[in-house]
């Protein structure tokens, strides 16, 4: 399995929020890049980073920060954040941003989702956000009428590789990841890159999820409280 420590990034700093309430906002860093190649020091290959201002405006506020953050690094890098332009996503792919990560707009316009696939195939991951049994959309902040399955079975069918799953509910929460949730994920949908996301809180967390042969799981406020070595982290999924 791999590891996705993740930097959310609001004003050039490295942010948290709190089941993506932008009023219960966490600053942890002015300098993310620091911060990823801190990452990059302790074993990580990967980093998952949100513009969470690019997911108000659809724009790349960041993407400065992001470039400093793929010249400086070797990491594997994706990116979310209000993508829903086919030059939104060339910009970063040629800052050098290795997967765009596609949300409200891969529910909304399944023309766009299908282009963007059939012109960047594995380059382009979708995020599926789940409250209640349905697919999150507009920034955590209403339900779509799709049941997460379902999103996935079309998903599969449109030719996407990769989803990265939260439950909106365990995000930032520290309560322990929806271990049955991505047990379900890794056995209806065998081919599917499955990153798990939201509310991984500890060391048995990450074995769970790592025995259970998801593709990958990200790593967020655990890092950032050191409720998670990240060192240890790595060496568990190696």
């Amino acid at each position: 399995m791999n590891l996705f420590p993740a930097i959310d990034l609001y004003g050039g700093k490295a942010v948290r929020l709190y089941k993506g309430n932008y009023d219960e906002m966490t600053v942890y860093s002015d300098d993310p890049v620091s911060v990823a190649k801190d990452f990059e020091a302790k074993g990580a290959k990967f980093i998952h980073l949100v513009d969470l201002e690019g997911a108000k405006t659809g724009e790349t506020p960041n993407l400065n920060t992001v470039q400093k953050i793929v010249s400086g690094t070797n990491l594997f890098a994706e990116i979310g954040g209000g993508i829903r332009s086919m030059e939104v996503i060339e910009k970063y792919l040629c800052a050098g941003v290795s997967r765009v990560i596609l949300g409200t707009a891969a529910v909304k316009n399944e023309t766009f989702l299908r282009e963007a696939v059939a012109k960047y195939g594995r380059a382009v991951a979708v995020g599926v956000d789940i409250r209640d049994g349905y697919v999150a959309i507009h920034g955590w902040t209403e339900n779509s009428a799709l049941l997460y399955t379902d999103f996935m079975q079309k998903l599969t069918e449109i030719g996407v590789e990769t989803v990265i799953v939260t439950d909106i509910s365990r995000d930032g929460a520290m309560k322990g990841t929806n271990r049955s949730l991505y047990a379900e994920l890794s056995e209806k949908f065998p081919n599917m890159n499955v990153i798990a996301s939201g509310g991984v809180s500890s060391l048995n967390d990450v074995q769970a999820l790592a025995e259970m042969n998801i593709y990958g799981a990200i790593i967020g406020k655990a890092y950032y409280t050191g409720a998670i070595d990240l060192e240890e982290a790595i060496q568990l999924t190696n």
